[in-house]
């Protein structure tokens, strides 16, 4: 900066350079005396011609500046200044010794005159090359400044206006001059100025550009809101003094709104693709809609809310999006009922928003969980019955702004109705908004159809596998059962698992539990056929490996055009082509013989049954597993154990100990503890007797409850079914068995031992009956059978009359001709009894009725009809 001028009157001294123009051009003078030499010779003319003043001083001019060619003409000219006369003109020189080209210099000569009148001359001289650069600086500045499409300022040392180029005026108004003078705060508001005058006095004192400066602001006469890029930097002097700052202002909104869009773009494209990633995770419509809310607010909006059809959550078939006209009033004048399943809000404290015209109560607004209808004339209703986006504006001194009620559109049908508002101070939804609400909303839509069909699957088939399974508790001759089902929770599909309990003749009974491979309405139809198939066979009183041996061959023909009798070829290509078409199972089969206590197992591929003995630990039965059901080719052996009285047995499906979160070993441990008596004494201090209360004092369904609590099934991952037998076989006092030869008279000796055994049993009511109906059979096995006679009678429930030989013709029923004497007598037994069969056993054959008791369901006496059908 220039030191402080000194003031005296009106005269200015200073000591620094002047700043004018001379600061840039190159000016010098001397003299020429009376005799046309060179009198005096300043400083700046040395500088300019590089001579010093000693070398010319006292010479001619002419002969020391102008090369030889031009020497006799500045003689001439010389001669006429000292004559009086200016003279003006541009002289080519070279300075003395100097090589290269000398240099062009314009002279301006004024005739003088000496102390003594003589006349001399004073010369002022100018670089010509330095006039042609200030002349082409003008030019390039005057091109820069006034042509420039950029706005132009220049701002003095004191941050005022100095000069304005047309492209700023234009923009704000007036002419170039009236901008002269005029601050930052002439245009801008008074923030935006407050920091434009901050950066000009930061660049004013430092001299540090200030690159890129945005300022927000408005033209005159105008509301749109404009961006300007500005760039400051400071202007000197040719002497390097500060005499201002220019600024170039750039009007940048068009770039700032493609910058706005692109992200705007850039962010929508990032929510689809999290969209994609967070809504559909679950088969909960309820959770679907709430993934969708928590992905649109706050990125997309402010609030949000969404309901769904009230038939489409309960599960109704009919179809989503009914309407009536404004005039039918099953509706009530309005839109099916909905239910507002999920809100969210980015507003702290927000309260539930009713939006404009859509007010199901007037101006309450809707709960989550609420169910309400629509206005027919309302925007909501609006969207609903067209399928259309509604944008709905918000209302004077609300805090909503705008609103977009889109559709929820899934296959071409309205499951429900999703809000998307922004409040006060967000900005106004867009097209490109309404494109992705859209989109939003339909992904949202597709995710909750599927989840309704899926939960439609879901029930359909739960309520398949739940009809599948036994009703009630079941009862069984010589055993105490207990069981339990439990299915997988609504986020994973129905699976195959099934028990069953079925009663056989002889008072045994048959256990079953098993497990079809895979999940779904599938896995639940596979599990139904093989549990009827199951029943069938088990009522043909087959052992237990010919009766999975039965089912391995229905399940490899289970899904097969042409049934079982391609099962082997149906099983070859689905190997081939496609393992999930391969119907697999496994399976546990068991048979009980309440009288004997003995029980027969055969396994396919499941895992095996746990007994425990009283005053015992639990331990896995060592039962062969075999193939599952479905491979075939392997035969399934058999497993003969002794029960003993108040043995405790269990099947079970792999859901109850098998976890991602642990091994199966593990679990099945775990399974044996839970089961073992925390009663049951330390070993080798305890009586067989008190081992033995101690067990038969826990009830089953206790022991049930215990097992399923204990253990850590993270259920909801399988399905568990869990199967619990106690071991009560039939006392000996309730079972009568006799042999008897193969002789007449043993007819009557079987009538007299039945009719001893129930008087003692206190049954004569059914003395009668059986007398007959043991007389017909065991005369069958006299007429028809083959060695000797085996009559046994079980009272339990019912009471059971076998009579065993050794033959292998099974009996068959048929109607006897008018004339016939004899062939009635299995009709009459079919015609008395409960029920009545026959089934093979390992040496013959046995035949055998059942009765109910006197104290029970009393089978009615024949009617004259019935017995008169037999003839």
């Amino acid at each position: 900066m220039s030191e402080i001028p000194e003031t005296t009157g009106d005269v200015v001294w200073q000591s620094s350079p002047p700043g004018s123009i001379y600061d840039y051009i190159r000016v010098a003078s001397f003299s020429i005396g009376p005799d046309g030499l060179v009198d005096q010779w300043s400083r700046r003319a040395a500088d300019l011609f590089g001579i010093t003043a000693a070398q010319v001083r006292g010479k001619d001019p002419v002969e020391v500046l102008l090369p030889p060619e031009l020497r006799p003409r500045g003689h001439r000219h010389m001669k006429e200044i000292l004559d009086g006369k200016e003279w003006t003109g541009l002289v080519p020189f070279r300075a003395p010794g100097a090589e290269g080209p000398g240099g062009v210099a314009e002279v301006y000569v004024m005739p003088s005159e000496t102390e003594s009148g003589e006349r001399a001359a004073l010369c002022i001289v100018v670089d010509v090359r330095a006039l042609r650069r200030i002349e082409t600086d003008i030019a390039a500045s005057q091109a820069i400044f006034g042509q420039s499409p950029f706005g132009f300022l220049l701002f003095g040392t004191d941050l005022t206006v100095q000069r304005a180029n047309q492209r700023f005026a234009t923009v704000f108004g007036g002419s170039v001059e009236e901008h002269r003078g005029r601050t930052v705060h002439d245009y801008l508001s008074r923030s935006e100025a407050d920091r434009m005058t901050a950066s000009l006095r930061r660049v004013l004192e430092t001299g540090e550009a200030a690159i890129d400066l945005q300022l927000v602001g408005a033209a005159p006469n105008s509301t749109d809101r404009r961006h300007w890029s500005i760039n400051l930097y400071r202007v000197h002097s040719g002497s390097g003094r500060p005499i201002g700052v220019a600024g170039v202002g750039t009007d940048v909104t068009r770039r700032h709104v493609a910058a706005r869009e692109a992200a705007s773009a850039r962010r929508n494209l990032a929510l689809l693709n999290e969209a994609s990633a967070r809504i559909g995770n679950s088969l909960d419509l309820e959770t679907t809609a709430r993934e969708l809310l928590d992905l649109a607010v706050p990125g997309f909006c402010d609030l949000a809310s969404v309901d769904l059809y009230q038939g489409l959550l309960t599960g109704d078939e009919a179809p989503p999006g009914r309407w009536d006209s404004p005039r039918s009033d099953r509706y009530g004048g309005g839109s099916a009922e909905l239910r507002r399943v999920a809100f969210s809000s980015a507003v702290s404290d927000a309260p539930l928003i009713t939006t404009p015209g859509c007010g199901s109560k007037g101006d309450t607004p809707t709960a989550v969980g609420e169910v309400h209808r629509y206005s027919f004339n309302s925007p909501c209703a609006s969207a609903l019955r067209t399928a259309r986006v509604q944008s709905i504006p918000g209302e004077d001194g609300s805090l909503v702004r705008s609103t977009l009620a889109v559709p929820m559109v899934a296959h071409d049908a309205v499951v429900g109705l999703v809000q998307f508002s922004r409040t006060k101070g967000s900005e106004p939804f867009g097209e490109r908004d309404r494109a992705l609400a859209v989109e939003l909303a339909a992904r949202a839509a597709v995710c909750i159809d599927n989840a309704r069909l899926y939960r439609r699957e879901h029930e359909r088939a739960l309520i398949l596998q739940r009809s599948l399974l036994p009703p009630g508790d079941p009862e069984a001759a010589g055993l105490d059962i207990a069981c339990r089902y439990l299915p997988g929770n609504t986020a994973t599909e129905v699976g195959g698992d099934w028990f069953d309990v079925i009663e056989l003749p002889g008072h045994r009974t048959a256990l079953v539990v098993g497990d079809v491979m895979g999940r779904g309405l599938r896995a639940a139809v596979a599990m139904g056929e093989l549990r009827t198939a199951v029943r069938t066979l088990a009522l043909l009183d087959l052992e237990p490996a010919e009766v999975l041996s039965a089912l391995d061959e229905i399940a490899r023909g289970l899904g097969s055009p042409s049934g079982t009798q391609q099962a082997s070829r149906v099983a070859h290509k689905a190997r081939e082509a496609d393992l999930s078409e391969v119907y697999l199972a496994t399976c546990v089969y068991a048979v009980y013989d309440s009288v004997t206590r003995r029980c027969t197992f055969a396994n396919a591929g499941h895992l095996p049954p746990v007994l425990v003995e009283p005053g015992e630990e639990a331990l896995l039965l060592d039962v062969p597993p075999g193939m599952p059901l479905g491979v075939g080719g392997e035969p399934f052996e058999e497993v003969e154990v002794e029960l003993p009285e108040g043995a405790l047995l269990a099947l079970y499906t792999d859901g109850l100990v098998e976890s991602r979160d642990h091994p199966l070993d593990e679990g099945l441990r775990a399974f044996r503890n839970a089961l073992t008596d925390p009663s049951r004494p330390a070993p080798g201090h305890h009586s067989p007797t008190a081992a033995l209360r101690a067990d038969l004092s826990r009830s089953l369904e206790d022991v049930c409850d215990h097992v399923l609590g204990t253990l850590d099934t993270r259920h909801g991952e399988d399905d568990i079914a869990l199967l619990m037998a106690r071991i009560q076989g039939l006392p000996v006092e309730a079972v009568g068995d006799w042999q008897l030869p193969r002789e007449p008279r043993s007819v009557g000796r079987a009538r007299e031992l039945a009719r001893a055994l129930l008087v003692s049993w206190d049954l004569e009511a059914l003395v009668d009956t059986v007398e007959l109906l043991v007389s017909e059979l065991v005369t069958n096995a006299l007429r028809y059978g083959e060695g000797e006679i085996r009559l046994r009678l079980l009272r339990d429930r019912t009471l059971v009359c076998e009579v065993w030989d050794s033959g292998l013709v099974q009996p068959r029923r048929r109607r006897a001709r008018d004339t016939d004497e004899g062939g009635r007598g299995l009709q009459l037994v079919g015609l008395l009894s409960a029920a009545w069969g026959s089934r093979r056993t390992p040496r013959g054959k046995t035949v055998w009725f059942e009765l109910a008791l006197p104290d029970g369901d009393s089978a009615t006496e024949p009617t004259v009809e019935q017995l008169l059908s037999m003839f």
